[in-house]
């Protein structure tokens, strides 16, 4: 896939890291080979995390994220690191850039012989297991001979960690850095299957896309169109249709469907319609397993049964888009919860990259299905809600549940079937 065609969520995330003027925005554009990112002499120029999506030979399609500098000051500048640190709960690669010209003796002495900024991320970086890469940028300022000498008491201090020599200045040490970070792209970006795993060669798999006032005009959502593209990439048939064509689709193609894949929001009209004897999935539940973990997210949606009056529910996206008065987070979910339970929550919503550190005053997070997020912050997010006690489900487990068909939506996927 290409600069135009990969998902965000698909895409080698890279964050970068490093004091003010350490020359971050440099070694991006120096990487790119474009002026991707503003540099600027004047302190504080990146203000906020800054991703943007690009392609890096010979890495392929990237979404790089520029951060704000660590030794940002003040109440505000507390907020940005904050935001910045948490960027590494969906980084695949991080590099600390550090300007090798203010490196003192006791700098050289500490445990990673990095200024102390730097070590705070690093330590944060190996908590997460990351692989990382320490950029000593601005060797343009101090002799060669020093830079080396630098280089190598870095290099036996961080053990297994790629140490580059850069000046974003002369362009050195640049081709080095690109050869690191492809060494450290992980294996499973090579590749992440939706569906390509149950289907075989001419499979016919029905797909019910609605059309309606919450669908975007003029082009199918991403889940959908990476099923399709999934589906195509491994030779089997796709037939695209809405729910009132559904049954008569299904009349033409009887005995030769292998599954049908629906919209979670048409769940109960479409289970309605299609015979026992075909598998019926949706497409968030596809991205629940896609990237994101399945039975966790299953198991989540026993909670609902154990919902109290005034009790507070989260319901969170991964993307930001324009609500309108059909919404599915803020309007349909909320209205289908309480329909379910008979009972009165307090409903909190978020969006983006806004998810709470802290969910303990939560009952229950009803998630969407994360298509805009990478593996990494998708799982990052369950696993922070189940840490801290908290049931997670999302959009299309949870329609599946308070419509009576869990069991028959994941019958599919066996091992999570079981746990019903």
């Amino acid at each position: 896939m290409g600069l135009n065609t990969t998902m965000q969520g698909d895409r080698i995330q890279i964050a970068i890291y490093g004091k003010t003027n350490a020359g971050k925005s440099s070694i991006i554009n120096a990487i790119t080979g474009q002026e991707a990112a503003i540099v600027s002499k004047v302190r504080g120029t990146t203000t906020d995390p800054v991703s943007k999506a690009m392609e890096i030979l010979p890495l392929g399609p990237c979404m790089i994220t520029d951060t704000p500098g660590l030794d940002d000051e003040g109440e505000l500048g507390i907020k940005r690191v904050k935001k910045a640190v948490q960027v590494l709960n969906k980084t695949d690669i991080a590099l600390i850039v550090s300007d090798i010209s203010g490196f003192t003796e006791k700098d050289l002495e500490e445990s990673c012989a990095l200024p102390e900024k730097e070590r705070q991320i690093s330590r944060l970086i190996n908590e997460k297991k990351l692989p990382y890469i320490i950029v000593l940028n601005q060797t343009d300022r101090i002799e060669e001979a020093k830079a080396e000498n630098i280089r190598k008491i870095v290099t036996s201090k961080n053990p297994g960690v790629p140490v580059i020599l850069t000046s974003a200045v002369k362009k050195t040490g640049i081709e080095e850095l690109k050869a690191a970070l492809v060494s450290l792209v992980p294996d499973a970006k090579q590749k992440l299957d939706i569906i390509s795993d149950i289907v075989k060669r001419n499979d016919i798999v029905i797909l019910v896309v609605p059309v309606d006032t919450s669908a975007p005009k003029g082009r199918l959502i991403m889940p959908q169109q990476q099923v399709i593209r999934d589906l195509l990439d491994n030779n089997a048939i796709a037939v695209v249709t809405q729910v009132p064509e559904l049954k008569d689709t299904l009349k033409r193609l009887e005995g030769s469907v292998k599954m049908v894949i629906t919209d979670s929001q048409a769940f109960k009209e479409v289970a309605a319609i299609v015979p026992l004897n075909i598998p019926l999935t949706s497409f968030s539940i596809l991205f629940a397993r896609h990237k994101g973990d399945l039975e966790k997210l299953v198991q989540g949606a026993a909670a609902l049964n154990n919902l109290k009056d005034g009790d507070r529910v989260l319901i969170a996206e991964g993307c930001t888009h324009r609500r309108q008065c059909e919404d599915i987070g803020t309007v349909k979910i909320p209205k289908w919860l309480k329909e379910h339970s008979g009972k009165e929550f307090i409903i909190e919503t978020c969006s983006g990259t806004s998810f709470p550190e802290d969910l303990s005053s939560y009952s229950l997070v009803i998630h969407c299905g994360g298509c805009t997020l990478n593996e990494k912050e998708m799982k990052h997010r369950i696993y922070s809600a189940t840490e801290q006690g908290v049931p997670v489900v999302n959009y299309g487990i949870f329609i599946a549940y308070v419509n009576g068909i869990l069991k028959r939506s994941i019958e599919l996927f066996p091992s999570v079937n079981k746990i019903i």
